[in-house]
Parts: C-alpha cells; structure tokens; sequence
C-alpha cells in the first residue's frame, strides 16, 4: 500500500499554509494520488500484485492480462466457448503455476477476453508497448497463443483469423505467423517420436512400430529442420548459426532478463528442448 502521496501532501500543506489545515488539505490531496497511482499500476486484472520485481513488475501484469484475454478472445472465436477450450486455459494456468488470487485474475482477464466488444487490437499494442517491441518476448506471446489453439489436435480458420489479428500488432506478417505454425506443427510431430522411443524402450515394441509406419525416420528428420528454420540443403555454417538464433530467442535466463515471468518460462524451456533434439538430430544424421 503506498502512502508517500499521504505524508508529501501532508507535509508540503503544512509548509505552503502554515497551519494544520493546510496539512489536512494536502493529506486528502496525498491520498487521492495514492488512490490514482494504486489503480494504474492494478489496472491490467491486478496482476501486478503478484510479482516481486519491481522493475519488471508492471511488464509481467501485463503480459498475464493480455496472454489470458486474448486466450479468451481465441476462445470464443467460433461463437462459443467449449468446456474443452476451458480446460485448456486451465491447463495452461497449472502448467504456469498460478494459483489463488493470481489464478482468479488469470480467469477474469479469459472472460474479459471472450465479450463481443473486447478491444484486443488496443490490448496488444499495449502490451507491445510495455515490452519495448522486444521481438523475443512478443514471440514467445504468440507462440503460446499457438500451443493453445493446436491443444485439441487442429487450428480451425476462425483461430486462424484470431492469431493473424493478435499477430499484427505485435509487429509479425501474415507469412511470420505461417512460419511460427508450421514450425509448432513440426515440434508436434517430433515430440511424437520422443514419444516412439519411450515405448520402444520399456518393450512396447508393437504399439511403437504401428506409430512408427505413420512417422518415419525420415519425416523426423525433415522436421528437425522445419523447427530449426533450415532447410536440407542448407550448409553446416547455415546450420549452427539457425541453431543458435533459434536457442537465443528461447533461452530461459535471456527471456528472464527482457522481462519474460517465470511462471511462462516452461513453455520456453520446452521450445529449448525441440531445438536442441532437432539439433542433434541433424548432427547426428550429417555427421558434424
């Protein structure tokens, strides 16, 4: 609770009248400040109660308000909400770990999101605003939006349209956006074969084969560089520096540092973890 607008008001009242009047005039003037101030750094859900940095602590409110708002907004972009893409929103709220009140805000800015006249272009510019227009945060802002429409298995074209619309003022193209879903849609085929291993290995080898005749060694591999951004043509040189750009624009502690929460880190961290499998794999299969 701040309260230095109270004790300045009181103290510059009493130095400008001269009397305890004036110091009671600029207490109630202190207070109305405080009460402003209290409400602009709350008035994204009140995230902001919920983070210790203060540095970052506006940033990050913003950041929840805006992810789970137009979660909601990509919800309803269908014309109706389905218990299914409820839970969805649950589960990304236990997979960031927010709990309490913090979750309770999380659910109002999903329903603020889902009403007809919510301002979701004038959001997004907000948040694109807050975050200084850094590319990899605002990627990663997308990219969750991407998980979360894949999270019944396809991406209709009404979701379609949802992303392309939180896409643009967040400074990314039409073909930006197409890139970020072919390469999500490549990760998802490629956890499959994580996936085959673990079968294969406590001796399911008959249920693993099955799945193995719909995704091939090959078809691994065409995606390892679909999540890299390269293509199998491309050189060694070409390789590793895609490898390592894509790393960087993952990378826990830098995410961290340019105001990413922690509590959206475990989605970054399993982006990290495609990259260096499709890496390796590459490796692997080249020879370098």
């Amino acid at each position: 609770m701040s309260i230095w607008g109270k004790i300045l008001g009181a103290l510059f009242g009493f130095m400008f009248f001269k009397h305890v009047v004036g110091a009671i005039f600029g207490l109630l003037i202190g207070h109305f400040f405080d009460k402003a101030y209290r409400q602009n750094f709350n008035q994204l859900g009140g995230f902001g109660r919920f983070f210790t940095d203060q540095d970052n602590l506006k940033q990050q409110a913003i950041f929840f308000h805006s992810l789970f708002s137009a979660l909601g907004h990509l919800a309803k972009s269908d014309g109706k909400v389905t218990d299914r893409e409820i839970q969805i929103a649950t589960s990304l709220m236990d997979e960031m770990r927010l709990t309490g009140d913090a979750r309770r805000e999380a659910q109002d800015a999903f329903r603020e999101g889902k009403a007809r006249d919510f301002p979701l272009v004038d959001t997004l510019k907000g948040f694109y605003e807050a975050s200084h227009g850094r590319r990899d945060i605002l990627q990663v802002f997308l990219e969750i939006l991407i998980q979360a429409a894949f999270a019944d298995g396809q991406l209709s074209q009404e979701e379609y349209h949802v992303l392309e619309k939180v896409a643009k003022p967040l400074g990314f193209r039409r073909r930006d956006l197409d890139y970020l879903i072919s390469m999500y849609e490549a990760e998802i085929r490629f956890r499959q074969r994580g996936g085959q291993r673990a079968h294969s290995g406590a001796g399911q080898r008959q249920h693993s084969a099955g799945h193995q005749s719909a995704y091939s060694e090959q078809q691994s591999i065409d995606d390892a560089y679909k999540i890299l951004g390269v293509s199998s043509s491309d050189d060694e040189k070409t390789i590793k520096r895609a490898y390592r750009k894509r790393m960087a624009e993952h990378h826990p502690d830098k995410l961290v540092s340019k105001g990413l929460p922690e509590q959206a880190m475990e989605i970054a961290k399993k982006k990290a973890q495609d990259i260096q499998s499709a890496y390796e794999l590459i490796k692997q299969k080249r020879g370098f």
